[in-house]
């Protein structure tokens, strides 16, 4: 709602209240029965607040991420206030895993295994395209940050898109950055990270 619609709201509710205020004085000085509560009712839409697991649950690309991260159980983690900062990986980025990797790491009784390979791929912290570009410059090239599930990933540039290279020594891109949520912002790359 714009800040004009807002004023004009603002001073319809007023002038209905001093409207109302004056005909219930009139009726209370004629001796009849006034009810003097007041419901004020706040019109303007609130907006839901969309944290970094509505915003992949809202995106088809992030399907397998999403089925992950309920299966390992992180859902409260990752809607929980933060800020994070999340490396997503889009569905095509799990499907350059070894075939049946995705289907055995959703199994409960690798839970936890996957639960680290998840936070493997959250930082905690906001760190937009920006943030991590200074850094990254800052660092003469390269930037490590510590990821939530304790191991570190090398972000560094080239051709003009953020690279990660987890502790194995291979690489993600970033495809997409900036996705703003309320709780942080995803980067989404083109391959999963591995921690060691």
């Amino acid at each position: 709602m714009n800040v004009v619609k807002k004023i004009s709201l603002f001073a319809l509710v007023a002038s209905l209240t001093v409207a109302c205020g004056d005909g219930k004085k009139k009726d209370a000085e004629e001796g009849v029965a006034v009810d003097t509560t007041q419901v004020v009712v706040d019109t303007m839409a609130v907006e839901k607040s969309t944290t970094i697991v509505d915003v992949a649950a809202g995106n088809e690309d992030f399907t397998t991420l999403v089925a992950a991260v309920k299966a390992a159980g992180l859902v409260e983690t990752l809607s929980s206030e933060g800020p994070f900062t999340v490396f997503a990986p889009t569905n095509e980025a799990f499907a350059k895993l070894p075939a049946g990797t995705v289907d055995n790491l959703l199994k409960p009784e690798n839970v936890e295994k996957l639960k680290g390979l998840l936070t493997y791929h959250v930082v905690a912290g906001k760190f937009d395209a920006a943030t991590v570009t200074d850094a990254i410059t800052k660092g003469k090239g390269k930037y490590t940050v510590t990821t939530v599930q304790g191991g570190k990933i090398d972000l560094s540039i080239k051709d003009g898109k953020v690279v990660l290279t987890d502790a194995n020594g291979k690489s993600a891109v970033v495809v997409m950055a900036d996705v703003a949520a309320s709780n942080g912002v995803i980067h989404a790359i083109d391959s999963v990270v591995m921690p060691k």
